[in-house]
């Protein structure tokens, strides 16, 4: 794989689990924007995908685990290494493996964190192959937001709410040269500063996955720091490739890490709304878990 132009005090860690191919194609886009600095974490893949990487780039320092330990306890073990191997990088780019960067993202990720001395994370506009963008940033949503959102997304992806806690309006920023301030940015592709990463833990290895990016952007911005988001930077996601294989187990862990969040978050008079925000949790996975068995049992081909 070739190079870039270096990308100097930038790191990347990618966590891997049954990528296939794309985690190939991921850390050669890495490298074309400049990444010398690169861990991949495996969480024991059975794939291959592992050994072809290495046979596809020997430089990558690659972690594999003998167990699945979810994406921020592996994200956290990925910094360790990068540390250990490289010197503590003054950014850490955090990458699913199933997205490719396009090759001037990383600079304009790191040229907003570096104008911004409080800011701590910094998320690309993400993109579905088709273009499309996907909402990256969000708001932290109130609980009637969530509960709302929660419900109603699946029937009717535009309610107000949905559109409130996406922050759909951010859509407009981009070509402006904006780097908005906003509540919190997906875990599948951001950079952030090492220092403030690492002076509140990293991610909470509590949450198995999903909501790790939430808590962390959450628990950042309550110790003073600021995060942004950069439309200019541009990465496209082939997003569910390792969850789709595994859907029912990815659904319960996402209601799971919601309803931890909530109970994280929840002070004073807000803990009594947490029976009814269980309640509303429950019921909605319920209603994911059959829409998902659905979609399963129409895909099946008929046997005549």
């Amino acid at each position: 794989m070739t190079a870039g132009p270096p990308a100097p005090g930038v790191g990347a860690v990618v966590v891997n689990y049954e990528a296939g191919p794309a985690l190939i194609a991921c850390v050669a886009s890495l490298r074309a924007a400049g990444l010398e600095a690169l861990v991949v974490v495996d969480n024991a893949s059975r794939d291959g995908s592992l050994a072809a990487l290495a046979a596809a780039d020997s430089a990558v320092v690659l972690v594999p685990e003998g167990r699945n330990l979810g994406y921020g306890a592996a994200v956290n073990a990925g910094v360790e290494r990068l540390s250990e191997r490289f010197g503590a990088p003054e950014f850490v780019l955090v990458c699913n493996p199933d997205l490719e960067v396009d090759h001037d993202a990383v600079d304009a990720l790191r040229s907003a964190l570096e104008v911004a001395p409080d800011c701590a994370v910094a998320g690309p506009t993400l993109c579905w192959p088709s273009g499309e963008r996907y909402p990256s940033a969000r708001a932290f949503p109130s609980y009637g937001t969530a509960l709302a959102h929660g419900l109603l997304a699946q029937f009717a992806p535009n309610n107000r709410w949905s559109r409130r806690y996406r922050q759909d309006e951010l859509a407009a920023s981009a070509g402006r040269g904006d780097h908005p301030e906003v509540d919190w940015v997906s875990g599948a592709c951001f950079l952030v500063r090492t220092r403030a990463f690492a002076s509140i833990g990293g991610f909470d290895e509590a949450y198995f996955m999903y909501v790790e990016d939430l808590d962390l952007c959450w628990r950042l911005r309550r110790a003073g720091w600021s995060v942004r988001y950069v439309p200019e930077a541009r990465v496209v996601h082939a997003q569910g490739l390792s969850a789709g294989r595994h859907p029912y187990r990815m659904l319960v862990a996402h209601h799971a890490s919601t309803w931890r969040f909530a109970r994280r978050r929840a002070v004073g008079a807000e803990r009594l709304a947490l029976p009814a925000i269980g309640g509303g949790i429950a019921a909605r996975l319920g209603v994911s878990l059959a829409r998902q068995a659905l979609r399963r049992s129409s895909s099946r081909p008929s046997v005549h």
